[in-house]
């Protein structure tokens, strides 16, 4: 199984930036998708941003051109830049991934983090 553990969320004020880091680690052949959740209290989860292994990314409408997600390989780490941020940004941010646990795997299994909480003060 891969291990997902999320870091980066703090307090900020509104319009100021914050990058959250996504470090996965374990035995697996590839990860094919990772994804950014958030949930605000009292809020359903929802779907922020995606980005799959070969660099293709997708936001939610509500972020689009304020954050972006990145990866990097080396460090085996997923990012989700945060700018110009808001109130209604803050909520408890996930990452997800799905990944292929064999080079033969002919399903992909998905993994998820323990969260990291980020707060916009207006």
């Amino acid at each position: 199984q891969v291990q997902l553990v999320e870091s980066g969320g703090a307090l900020v004020q509104a319009g100021g930036s914050l990058r959250l880091s996504c470090a996965t680690s374990g035995r697996m052949f590839r990860i094919v998708v990772i994804n950014w959740y958030r949930q605000a209290p009292g809020k359903q989860r929802e779907l922020v941003a995606t980005i799959s292994r070969g660099g293709s990314t997708n936001y939610a409408d509500y972020v689009k051109g304020r954050f972006i997600i990145s990866g990097d390989d080396a460090k085996n780490t997923c990012y989700l830049q945060m700018n110009n941020l808001k109130p209604e940004d803050t909520a408890d941010y996930y990452c997800n991934a799905e990944y292929l646990p064999q080079s033969f795997s002919t399903e992909t299994k998905l993994s998820w983090g323990q969260g990291t909480h980020v707060t916009v003060s207006s």
